[in-house]
Order: C-alpha cells, then sequence, then structure tokens
C-alpha cells in the first residue's frame, strides 16, 4: 500500500532516511514534496541526514533516549486527547496510565533527554 502523502499534514520519520536509503518505495521519495509543501515533516534522528535537513524540524535525539522522546510524545498525545477517537477508540475499557494535567518533575531526572522536543 503506498502512504497518502498528498494528504499528509504530519509526518514523523523517525531514525529512518527514505530519499537515501529507500529505493524500494519510489512513490514516497517522490512525494515529499507533497508533505513539504502541504504539511510538517519533522525527523528525530541523531544524525542530520538528506530528509532531516529538508524537514521543517530535526530532533536530534541521541542513540538509545529514542524510547524518551516516545513515552513523552505518548504522554502529550494521550493526556490532551489529540489522537483520532473515531479511528483509534477511546481507551474506555483499558486503563490508561497518563493522567491530564499532570505533569513530570524533571528534576527527578539526572539528565533531560527530551527537554525542548516535547512541549
Amino acid at each position: 500500500h503506498d502512504f497518502d502523502l498528498e494528504k499528509t499534514k504530519y509526518l514523523l520519520v523517525w531514525g529512518a532516511d527514505p530519499v537515501a536509503s529507500n529505493r524500494m518505495v519510489p512513490n514516497a521519495i517522490r512525494r515529499l514534496g507533497d508533505v513539504l509543501e502541504n504539511g510538517k515533516l519533522a525527523v528525530a534522528d541523531p544524525r542530520l541526514s538528506t530528509v532531516a535537513a529538508k524537514a521543517h524540524e530535526w530532533m536530534p535525539v541521541r542513540p538509545g533516549e529514542d524510547g524518551a522522546l516516545a513515552i513523552a510524545l505518548a504522554h502529550v498525545i494521550l493526556t490532551e486527547g489529540l489522537w483520532n477517537k473515531e479511528f483509534v477508540g477511546d481507551f474506555a475499557d483499558g486503563r490508561n496510565r497518563f493522567v491530564a494535567g499532570q505533569t513530570v518533575d524533571e528534576a527527578a531526572f539526572k539528565e533531560k533527554h527530551t527537554h525542548g522536543l516535547v512541549r
């Protein structure tokens, strides 16, 4: 299946460079221009890759720290209700471990891996 890049509003490329290394998806490479014109392109990658250089935002996460970024993104998406509930569901029958309005005490961590990257 092809990705719907023409209608994509936000594309997060995580640890990959489809422009330089994924030649088996030529349509995705051609349609990257649609994302750049009609939406936002963000790249989470420790190196300034070809696709990161073209992105609206480059998040240079350190190797091994992308898990912290993933959890921070999940926290914002779930506590602020930013997911498509019609498509994903509302988690009514599951256990939600995120609490709306709750903040994380950054002083409790030795290093601030995601400071400035997520809200």
